[in-house]
C-alpha cells in the first residue's frame, strides 16, 4: 500500500480492532524496533506463554508479523512489507515508545536468554 492509497473504512475497522487490545498495539510498539521471542513477551508482559502466542497469532494470521526460527528460539518482527503498514505505522507513531520494558529485559539478563 503506497502512502497516498487509502484504506477501506471495513478494512481500517478490522485493524483498529485487532489493534484494540492493549497487549497487541504494546507488541507491535515494541516490534517496530525490537526484534522479540515469546519468552521475553512473557517476562514484559507478566502473562503466560500460552496467551502471548495467541496474541502473536492473531498478528501472525494476518501476515502483521513475521517470524525467524533460531536454534529452538522463535523470534518475531513487525513485517514492513504489509501492504497496510503505512496505516499501522502512523497508528504506532503517535504511541509512546516502548524502551523501557526491553531495556528493563537486559538489565535483568533475560534480553540474551534466547540467544
Amino acid at each position: 500500500m503506497d502512502r497516498k492509497e487509502t484504506i477501506t473504512i471495513d478494512r481500517a475497522s478490522q485493524l483498529l480492532k485487532l489493534l484494540g487490545d492493549p497487549t497487541r498495539l504494546t507488541m507491535l510498539k515494541l516490534l517496530k524496533s525490537h526484534e522479540c521471542c515469546v519468552c521475553e513477551f512473557v517476562e514484559i508482559f507478566k502473562m503466560s506463554q500460552p496467551a502471548i502466542s495467541q496474541h502473536l497469532r492473531k498478528l501472525r494470521d494476518i501476515n502483521l508479523v513475521k517470524e525467524e526460527r533460531r536454534g529452538q528460539w522463535i523470534f518475531f518482527s513487525i513485517n514492513e512489507k504489509h501492504e497496510e503498514y503505512p496505516f499501522i505505522k502512523s497508528v504506532l507513531e503517535h504511541l509512546p515508545e516502548q524502551t523501557d520494558s526491553i531495556t528493563e529485559l537486559t538489565s535483568q539478563g533475560l534480553r540474551v536468554c534466547c540467544e
